[in-house]
């Protein structure tokens, strides 16, 4: 049986994408980085575009859209999101090459499936044209991705409970947002329930609905103004220590960084 893999080839305001599968195919959430960086990350753990069934795309920002142009129409992987994802996108400046052959749509709380993956997408809360988070399922396993999020709704909490791995947003330290150099109302959306999820909001969320069929946490998109990683880290191992979670022997806690890939995980199924 072949096992689940996951990476993050960038996990922030410079872009965003991550990759999971198995060893030989996969999907990617995203596509804010560069088409050669893209390949380049792929090549590495010996697979390229071909080897990708679809992007799932979790909302129109620049961020986590820039490459679906390219990636979409030339080399013809499926883009897949919600109707109003793809208005935002078809609108968005930084999207030059417009996605008409490649645009797939889907709805929330509909699953689909490819190959052994099972996807469903679910709504979260940010300031985006649509957003959402995913659940993707591989052998009776769960990976939930909930990034760019102002808040953990309940329908986002669900889906959080049942993952066997997940990716949280943990944006931003709120002592160094406020005390920083972002003006008023920049500080304001941020902290809004249209926002970013900061360090502890992820803490408490965690700390609170742990159970013991979570193994790892992978926070994301962390501020390059407004955070740091081991004060993410730190931060939320606190909060899950307060309640006798202990990171390393109970659950494993890992910050994406923003600009470099991380470790390719192979995941026990």
């Amino acid at each position: 049986m072949d096992k689940l893999r996951f990476q993050s080839f960038g996990s922030g305001s410079s872009g965003n994408c991550y990759f999971i599968g198995n060893a030989s195919s996969g999907i990617l959430i995203d596509a804010g980085l560069g088409v050669r960086s893209i390949r380049k990350s792929l090549r590495i753990i010996g697979l390229d575009f071909e080897n990708i069934w679809g992007i799932f795309v979790t909302h129109d920002h620049a961020d986590h859209i820039k490459a679906v142009g390219p990636l979409g129409e030339k080399h013809r992987i499926p883009v897949y999101s919600t109707h109003l994802v793809h208005e935002g996108i078809h609108r968005s400046y930084c999207v030059t090459e417009k996605l008409y052959s490649s645009r797939k749509f889907i709805e929330k709380n509909e699953t689909i499936e490819i190959g052994d993956f099972k996807i469903t997408a679910f709504p979260v809360s940010h300031d985006s044209t649509d957003s959402v988070g995913y659940t993707i399922e591989y052998k009776e396993k769960r990976f939930t991705f909930a990034t760019d999020l102002g808040y953990v709704s309940e329908e986002v909490a669900m889906h959080l409970r049942q993952a066997d791995y997940m990716v949280l947003e943990s944006n931003y330290d709120e002592q160094m947002l406020l005390r920083g150099p972002y003006p008023a109302y920049l500080k304001n959306r941020i902290i809004s329930q249209t926002g970013h999820l900061c360090n502890d909001q992820a803490g408490k969320f965690l700390a609170e609905n742990y159970n013991e069929r979570m193994k790892f946490i992978f926070l994301c998109h962390l501020s390059h103004e407004n955070n740091l990683p081991e004060v993410a880290y730190t931060t939320v191992q606190n909060y899950l220590e307060e309640k006798q979670i202990i990171v390393g022997r109970d659950i494993q806690l890992i910050t994406l960084d923003r600009l470099s890939s991380s470790e390719l995980y192979i995941f026990d199924l």
